[in-house]
């Protein structure tokens, strides 16, 4: 079977699966968010919807009062770094008894032209992670190019759900990543290339978990679409056959995984 043309709803699963990582609150979504949240009741999905800002922290809010199978997380990405501090911490403290976590979050210098926009990016990110301990939340954490200055920052805080989203690093760094005790997840790029899967097939099995990074758009067999929650099926088929299970295994598996990166 090819899984670029998985069927439904002969692979639908009996238990609950998890998007790991989507931009719900994207502008991009706007216009279909009713269809996406009933497709993902209908297939059994619930989505760790991240946020970028303040601003679409506060969309991410009023989404997740619209259905339980939106799981939201606020926060600053290194892209925002100029977004006001004092203002997300507020808001994560005055919403910490809803908010299912704290991203996205990170470091990336490609948003950065200097040293000083890069150390703003450091003092957001521990601010933030300082709250993520504090509050006993999962983090979902931007990498990009920046693994070993994330890896030196880690051991400082105790967070059970540490997330490296979207994991694009080495053999060497992703041994790294498992004896930190980080989850890292994969996405639709999965499905067709090498290089992801072998990854994934290096990676602790219970540190796995799948997001689509919507409204991230995709080629080959995803037609250039942007991502939706219903594409993770698809993720959790290719993912079985490169772990050699079965897909209720594989299923199972990830429901398990992304039950215990969130705490529930």
């Amino acid at each position: 079977m090819d899984f670029c043309t998985l069927k439904y709803p002969e692979f639908f699963p009996k238990i609950m699966l998890y998007d790991a990582h989507v931009h719900l609150s994207d502008p991009e979504y706007d216009s279909e968010m009713e269809l996406t949240i009933n497709s993902m009741h209908k297939i059994g999905i619930k989505a760790c919807a991240v946020s970028m800002d303040n601003q679409s922290s506060m969309v991410t809010l009023s989404l997740a009062k619209k259905s339980n199978h939106v799981l939201p997380f606020i926060g600053i990405h290194p892209e925002k770094a100029a977004d006001d501090l004092d203002s997300m911490i507020s808001l994560i403290e005055k919403n910490a008894q809803t908010i299912s976590g704290i991203g996205e979050i990170g470091l990336d210098k490609t948003y950065t032209s200097n040293e000083q926009e890069f150390a703003r990016q450091k003092q957001i990110f521990t601010k933030l992670l300082e709250l993520a301990e504090k509050f006993r939340k999962p983090v979902s954490v931007h990498s990009r190019a920046t693994l070993d200055d994330i890896f030196a920052i880690i051991p400082s805080y105790k967070i059970s759900g540490f997330l490296l989203h979207w994991f694009a690093g080495s053999k060497k760094q992703l041994k790294t990543a498992m004896d930190l005790g980080c989850f890292v997840s994969y996405g639709p790029v999965s499905v067709y290339s090498q290089d992801k899967q072998v990854l994934i097939s290096n990676t602790n099995k219970d540190k796995i978990l799948v997001e689509t990074d919507g409204p991230v758009r995709f080629s080959h067999c995803f037609d250039m679409k942007s991502a939706h929650p219903s594409f993770i099926p698809s993720v959790v088929f290719s993912m079985s056959k490169i772990l050699g299970l079965s897909y209720n295994e594989a299923d199972t598996l990830l429901e398990t995984n992304s039950k215990r990166y969130l705490g529930i």
